[in-house]
């Protein structure tokens, strides 16, 4: 095992602990009956929804899912390669 898999396997770890805890930090989605009665879609909030937290947090979770899909690849072509 050389220096550059260890730093792979070191670097996917860390993502896939960083993307558990944004996923545990967002909010849940509940569509229920209170939204479409109070015409959710219209509110203040919904119209700002893209500045809010939780819209960072879903951000940084696609982009944290690409890196590691990127990583397990090139983990698994290095691993492939031997």
């Amino acid at each position: 095992m050389n220096a550059f898999e260890i730093i792979i396997g070191i670097a996917v770890l860390l993502i896939s602990i960083a993307i558990i805890a944004i996923v545990l930090l967002q909010q849940g989605h509940r569509a229920g009956v209170n939204g479409a009665i109070s015409g959710g879609a219209d509110t203040f909030l919904s119209k700002n929804k893209a500045r809010t937290v939780d819209a960072k947090l879903a951000g940084m979770t696609k982009y944290i899912a690409i890196a590691f899909f990127v990583l397990a690849l090139l983990a698994n072509v290095i691993a492939l390669g031997k």
